[in-house]
């Protein structure tokens, strides 16, 4: 395996672990930084919000599968 498709793995498998403990701590988590109470909806809103900063690295993930791709 070329050393490019390896940092890829390596790359993909450290936003997997980071996206997995950031859901892990908004759905077991019983009061936010501010102090307030996280009810069902306040932790789905927070998830959202997790899910949409995770969007950009996806994005420049799926240009570098691509590259590695035409590259080959």
């Amino acid at each position: 395996m070329k050393q490019r498709w390896i940092f890829w793995w390596l790359a993909n498998m450290l936003w997997v672990v980071l996206f997995g403990a950031g859901t892990f701590v908004v759905w077991t988590r019983e009061v936010d930084g501010a102090g307030v109470t996280q009810t069902p909806e306040l932790k789905l809103v927070a998830f959202i919000v997790l899910l949409v900063a995770f969007v950009i690295p996806l994005i420049i993930q799926i240009a570098w599968l691509i590259i590695n791709l035409k590259k080959d």
